[in-house]
């Protein structure tokens, strides 16, 4: 079998974590001896154990003379575990292949480095394309100190999500609605804006059973925290964490009700919208999350995209047509010219039942 095999397997170990590692990225290793794999392992929820410990722990003393393929370069540096390049040198491993470089400036080249020094022979850039698209919310977190936002959409052709009557349920079908839970479960978080909350009274968790190992952070922006106490969201806030993010100025009393009831606050800066969402973002990546699912109605849809703030755009499309008297996937945000449109480009398309899922990225 080939590298680019064996690093499709440790591809595939690393997606299954997706969602559950931040602040870490989730990286998959492969052992490989004689031509058979002798062991597995992706990182763990909460970001440790490593792949590279894990599937070293499972191979013992079968690991030298093996060749690990690793999605992402080894660590180098002492931090909350021991350096996973001098793991791999210690169990004697013969070659390494590494998918991508890890873009952390303490890393970054130093573990490729230190696995040559050993005598290791290393092959880089192995499916680099697609070993750098799974650590794409860490490596936005450590560009921007942002994290990475993919705005989920599902509407009729015509960009509508509900009538003028506010009827919205299901406007797509049973697989597309499973394939959302399943987008949900790749992301470290949900965000929503306070109108969805008070329209829909959602649970926001992934009900797709064994898909994640950790629960889901809810997050909800909420200037003046409107977030009824006894909404789904606050009641499940003991179990599954909820975050609102809110301006400063809040009422103490609202306050100290629901962090009573397990909520986490984050007060922001006071902007026209109500939250600085900018604001918003760098508190969010400095609590450590590198990948956001906004599933947020047209208010908060229109907010991220008039700051040029929506990274992915996920745009589910049922096959219909409801008219100018629905509401729209994104309020008015200010377009007055085609130059002044937040571009993206198509990156695939997916058929769900009878539904299409579009993804694209920022195009600039």
């Amino acid at each position: 079998m080939t590298d680019e095999t064996f690093m499709r397997g440790a591809l595939a170990l690393a997606r299954r974590g997706l969602g559950e590692t931040a602040p870490n990225p989730s990286v998959g290793c492969v052992l490989v001896k004689d031509n058979r794999v002798i062991a597995r392992g992706r990182t763990q929820p909460g970001g440790r154990p490593h792949a590279e410990t894990q599937a070293l722990g499972l191979a013992g003393d079968n690991a030298s003379g093996a060749t690990a393929y690793v999605t992402l370069e080894p660590c180098s540096h002492h931090g909350k575990t021991p350096p996973c390049a001098q793991a791999l040198i210690e169990a004697g491993i013969a070659r390494a292949v590494i998918g991508a470089t890890d873009p952390n400036p303490a890393v970054n080249g130093q573990g490729i480095s230190l696995l040559r020094q050993a005598g290791i022979t290393v092959t880089e850039n192995v499916l680099a394309t697609e070993c750098a698209a799974v650590i794409s919310g860490f490596t936005h977190l450590i560009a921007t100190g942002r994290p990475l936002i993919r705005l989920k959409l599902a509407s009729t052709l015509d960009g509508r999500i509900a009538t003028h009557e506010l009827e919205s349920q299901w406007l797509t079908g049973e697989p597309a609605r499973r394939a959302a839970h399943a987008m949900r479960g790749r992301h470290d978080a949900v965000l929503i804006g306070v109108g969805t909350v008070l329209a829909d009274d959602p649970e926001l968790t992934c009900r797709i059973d064994g898909f994640r190992q950790s629960p889901l952070v809810r997050i909800v922006m909420d200037s003046h925290l409107r977030t009824p106490l006894m909404c789904k969201l606050v009641r499940g806030a003991a179990k599954t964490p909820l975050w609102l993010l809110h301006r400063n100025g809040a009422d103490p009393v609202r306050k100290r009700a629901l962090e009573s009831a397990g909520v986490k606050l984050i007060e922001l800066p006071e902007s026209a919208a109500g939250v600085d969402l900018t604001a918003a973002l760098a508190a969010l990546g400095a609590a450590g999350l590198t990948r956001i699912l906004c599933e947020g109605g047209g208010t908060l849809a229109a907010a991220l995209l008039r700051e040029n703030l929506v990274d992915r755009l996920a745009w589910f499309h049922a096959p219909a047509v409801m008219g100018g008297d629905g509401w729209p996937a994104a309020r008015a945000f200010g377009v007055a010219k085609l130059v002044d449109m937040p571009r993206f480009l198509p990156m695939s398309q997916e058929r769900w039942g009878d539904d299409m899922l579009t993804t694209y990225r920022r195009a600039s």
